[in-house]
Parts: structure tokens; sequence; C-alpha cells
């Protein structure tokens, strides 16, 4: 439902058609990437965690001073308005996006802004594959940045760090990229948390150098309700090639076994039990979870 047809947008208080989404060419998204955003997923018509979401983005606003010009509960309204705009509700990825608004001249100034916030809301059919495949990864040169630099926790539109990334994945020939911090350990991938597997026992990079993803909460919270032991520690690239499973996290993907690394077969070089089982609980619990306010919509 809703894919013979074209795509409806939110711009900035309206719900137009693809073909009429526009921005003005001052936004200053476009001019600097000067925006915060996140990636909703929906599952039978509910956004899964869509509370824990908002909270991280109205976070990364706050850091970065920019006011969202709707309340919490206008802003819930407007995703599901979308959603039905469209005839979503299952398969569905949102990318939800506050940018600082028209700047009056270009320059990266704040103050070159003087009216509202941009809000902009793009609902597209991806659904996952029942059963994913395995992805291989390449170590990249290019490091993500640490808190004294710009902190992960501020979720930025201004994404050339990982586009960087990306680019030297695409010219290995491999599914993306793994990206270190500036000391030399695993931070995340270009567009997801990474998990390895030892002997069961599960770790994970400190988010000091990575997004502070919730699908990485989620599993870590997952993992350890089945009574698996779960680290948040240093992660180093002798750790990932020698995991018996290493896994990757994201809203867009949810778990994704990666069984190759820097030309190392991982494990088995197949998805392993670990992530399997991490993986239908997830399925269990997005399709389990009714926070939203919206719930009774599903």
């Amino acid at each position: 439902m809703g894919s013979t047809r074209e795509l409806h947008i939110y711009v900035d208080g309206r719900i137009v058609p693809r073909s009429d989404a526009r921005v003005s060419v001052f936004d200053a998204s476009f001019q600097s990437g000067d925006a915060v955003w996140e990636g909703l997923r929906v599952y039978d018509g509910v956004v899964f965690r869509l509370d824990e979401h908002l909270d991280r983005l109205w976070r990364s606003a706050k850091a970065v001073e920019i006011t969202i010009p709707l309340t919490r509960a206008a802003l819930s309204d407007v995703v599901y308005a979308t959603l039905d705009a469209n005839g979503f509700r299952d398969g569905v990825h949102i990318r939800l996006m506050v940018t600082r608004g028209e700047r009056l001249t270009s320059g990266m100034n704040p103050r070159n802004v003087t009216g509202r916030a941009t809000i902009v809301m793009i609902p597209e059919l991806k659904p996952v594959p029942q059963s994913p495949p395995g992805i291989r990864l390449r170590t990249v040169g290019i490091r993500r940045p640490e808190p004294d630099v710009l902190d992960p926790g501020i979720h930025s539109a201004n994404q050339l760090n990982s586009i960087l990334a990306k680019l030297e994945a695409n010219r290995a020939g491999v599914d993306g990229a793994l990206m270190l911090d500036r000391a030399g350990f695993v931070a995340e991938t270009d567009s997801s948390n990474v998990f390895i597997v030892r002997d069961g026992v599960l770790a994970t990079p400190w988010s000091t150098a990575c997004l502070h993803g919730i699908t990485r909460r989620a599993t870590i919270e997952l993992a350890r309700a089945g009574g698996r032991e779960v680290w948040e520690r240093q992660v180093s690239l002798f750790d990932v090639y020698s995991a018996d499973e290493v896994f990757t996290t994201g809203t867009v993907q949810e778990l994704v076994a990666v069984v190759e690394i820097d030309g190392r077969v991982i494990g088995a070089g197949t998805p392993g039990p670990v992530t399997a089982d991490l993986l239908a609980a997830y399925r269990r619990l997005v399709r389990s979870e009714r926070g939203s306010m919206h719930a009774t919509r599903a």
C-alpha cells in the first residue's frame, strides 16, 4: 500500500508530494549540514521507541542551540500523519530532520538565521530481509571524531566523516567501512554500531566515538535479559579479527552479521548463532512493544 503512488513528505508544516518538496538554498542544512536528525522504523503501524528517538533529538537540538518549533506531542502527531498520507504501516524507515532554518545570507554564523527551524520528514518503504546475508567490512583511514572534536552524542546531519569512510569502502569493493577512534580502537562502521562475540560474551565499543544508538541499547538490554554477559569497553582490531562473531546494529538494518573484515573470515564466515538469536529476539521486541501514545492505531 502506498508504493504505487508518489511519496508524500512533510516539509515545514505541510505534507506535499515528493515533486513539490523543497527547502531554501539558504537553509542552514543545505549550506552547512547545520541540522539534527533521527532515523525511525515503523512496525505494525507503530514507530519503535519513538519516545527514545525524540529524547535524543531534543538533546541533540539543545546541544547545538536549535529550538524545535513543535512540542513532542505535536511532532509525534506529524510522524503518524505523514505515515497516513502515504498509507504506510510496516517496513518503513523515516528520516526526521530539524534544520536551524533559513539564513538571511550565506555564512556559518547561526545569527544569520532569524526565523524558526525547518522540519522535514521523509518516510520510505525499506523492508529488511528476513534472513540478511553477512556483510564484508574494510578498516579505513578516516577516524571517528571524539567529544573534543565533535561529540558523537550530537546526531548531526553533517555526515561528511562517514561519507569519506564509505568512499574508501566503495573503492575497496566491500559493503561498509570499519572506523577507528584516534587511539586506534574500533568505534563503529560508517552507518552502524558494532558488537563482537567471543565464547558467548558480547562486547561493544564505548560510546565515546560512536553514535549512542537506540538499536545498540536495545540489543544490550536483550542480551542481558537473556542471561548473556555484555561489556562496553575498548575493542581492538585483534578483538574483531579473532571474534567468534561480529555484527552491526542500526535502525535501518536491525542486526546484521559481519562475515569478513580486512580479508579475514570472521568465525565460520556465516551469520553465527548468537547473532541469529539476538536478531530473533529483537524482531519479537519491535512487534511487541507498544510504548507509543499512538499504539492504539496499530
